[in-house]
């Protein structure tokens, strides 16, 4: 279902975390209500909602109530059930589709979906049992990466497979749930690139940012990465190619692992995030457009934003009680602070973020 949104239109979204708030705070001034659809009371985007519906997402009663209230719907994170977004697809607009969903949630089928284009990976192979993880393990080598094909994020559900490690311990510990088994890469750093595209077919791309982790964690992303041009077109490249493979409709985050061989960098895809991305974060205070109203745009059938940012940018993650820095931040000249409205600060979680903008060299 092809629609383009006027203002006073209303946006419907998935799940109410801190990418729900910030995409409704983006429609707003662009004329467009949010109306958030989440489980959890006290859900952080509630706080800045047009209207709100607490129900499960197997509550079809309360999902076609939603559908009827809304003009397109689209969602914050990727574990959205794929059953709730086709049936919401089924009722009204759905951006990005159940088929992007379907895909990225399944590590398995994510990786098999990229190889298939012919854009590099890690190697990799289905592990369901421990004969499947050690056949995989004699093919692939050590190190490699054992990791849940479901539900694992910032480092959760995954463990390294060293020399000497005991693969029947390292399928107990991520639960012995259906799994892929990665081949280590030695990368140089971390990279991604959020691009946006349009139900036609338009398609934009921010600049490529170098992200920083701690602990699994994102904890900076820093703007111009440095990494040269070649890679820089290649990325934004393979963005367009996923995009285009997926029908994608949003805003979408490829990561990448930068890799150098004989002096020559390259990338390497590791996961597609189909949502708005933490990574892209920078783009609220340091780009024309952030990803956040690029995302608003797509999903309305609007034109797409300017992509260019403002300056060197660097985004810091306030990650549990880091967060209680928020006053030092307010004092810091050039420092934009956003923090995300959750009730309780705990290790690992992130309560908001930071961003500054430098002079370019």
């Amino acid at each position: 279902m092809n629609r383009i949104l006027k203002p006073g239109d209303t946006i419907g979204i998935l799940g109410g975390g801190q990418l729900a708030r910030m995409i409704a705070l983006a429609a707003a001034p662009l004329g467009l209500k949010a109306h958030i659809f989440a489980p959890e009371a006290g859900s952080p985007a509630f706080q800045v909602a047009d209207a709100v519906t607490q129900a499960a997402y197997d509550d079809h009663a309360a999902l076609e109530a939603f559908a009827k209230a809304v003009d397109v719907v689209t969602y914050e994170f990727e574990n959205v059930p794929v059953d709730t977004a086709a049936f919401l697809a089924g009722h009204v607009p759905l951006h990005p589709g159940a088929r992007a969903l379907g895909i990225t949630q399944d590590r398995l089928e994510e990786k098999t979906f990229v190889s298939r284009l012919g854009i590099e990976t890690a190697p990799f192979a289905e592990v369901n049992d421990e004969a499947e993880l050690e056949a995989a393990l004699a093919e692939i080598g050590r190190p490699a990466v054992l990791k849940t094909r479901r539900f694992g994020y910032d480092g959760k559900g995954q463990v390294i497979i060293r020399e000497g490690d005991d693969a029947a311990a390292a399928f107990a510990a991520i639960g012995r749930h259906p799994a892929i088994l990665e081949g280590f890469v030695p990368f140089e750093r971390e990279v991604s690139v959020v691009a946006a595209r349009t139900e036609d077919g338009r398609f934009a791309a921010f600049e490529v940012t170098e992200n920083e982790h701690r602990h699994h964690i994102l904890y900076r992303s820093t703007v111009p990465a440095d990494v040269s041009p070649a890679v820089a077109a290649v990325s934004a490249e393979i963005a367009r190619r996923i995009g285009e493979a997926l029908g994608y409709v949003g805003v979408f985050a490829v990561e990448m692992f930068l890799v150098v061989v004989e002096g020559t960098q390259g990338v390497i895809v590791n996961e597609i995030a189909p949502r708005v991305h933490n990574s892209g974060h920078w783009t609220l205070d340091g780009g024309e457009t952030s990803q956040f109203e690029q995302h608003v745009r797509a999903i309305a059938g609007w034109p797409l934003g300017a992509t260019e940012r403002r300056g060197r940018v660097e985004m810091t993650n306030l990650i549990g009680d880091e967060a209680d820095s928020w006053h030092a931040v307010l004092e810091e000249p050039g420092a934009h602070l956003h923090l995300y409205g959750k009730a309780e600060a705990r290790p690992g979680r992130k309560m908001g973020h930071v961003t500054r903008i430098f002079a370019e060299d």
